[in-house]
């Protein structure tokens, strides 16, 4: 039985959750979010919990099992609590700023670049003297959210020789000593 899939999810209150034609939908206070799950795997809802059982111990069935309570009990949260990534630009000059759903970032690239972002997200932009400029991104989508911060991050991964680039803030960079450190 996969421990994943075999727990039970706690709807909390304002959180409604339906199950039709293989699809899942929650509705919460942070918006509305549906996906849709595999034929074999049976989706229950009884008590205020949400079930998630598989019909054999097939390989497949094992993997749905897992993934199918886990996406449930993501988009249970979401819609709840919300999600937040802050991403924390590293390096002389870069600077971002947010006008509406667009994010302008300059990288030290000849040409600034500028990100147009989806309506579920709500993004912000920090910029404070003596410390490196912040972007806050927000969303019900964890899925979504994970995908625009590796858009992000892409556009300048944090390099290992000086620890310049875009990176979460709590991450924590492998340095390298350079070519200096190998002469001697």
């Amino acid at each position: 039985m996969s421990r994943i899939g075999k727990l039970p999810i706690v709807i909390p209150a304002g959180v409604t959750v339906t199950v039709k034609d293989g699809k899942v939908t929650v509705k919460g206070p942070k918006g509305e979010l549906t996906q849709e799950f595999h034929d074999d795997i049976k989706v229950e809802i009884e008590d205020g919990q949400v079930k998630v059982s598989r019909p054999s111990d097939d390989r497949e069935h094992r993997a749905h099992h897992g993934l199918v309570r886990a996406l449930i009990n993501n988009m249970v949260v979401g819609v709840s609590e919300g999600y937040r990534k802050e991403l924390e630009l590293v390096g002389v000059g870069y600077r971002a700023t947010a006008t509406g759903q667009v994010l302008e970032l300059s990288l030290g690239y000849s040409h600034a670049i500028y990100l147009k972002l989806a309506p579920e997200i709500k993004v912000e932009a920090k910029s404070e003297r003596n410390k490196n400029p912040l972007i806050i991104l927000e969303s019900a989508d964890k899925q979504l959210l994970g995908q625009v911060c590796a858009k992000i991050r892409s556009f300048r991964k944090p390099e290992p020789y000086k620890g310049k680039g875009i990176k979460f803030v709590g991450e924590v960079i492998r340095r390298k000593s350079g070519k200096s450190a190998a002469a001697k």
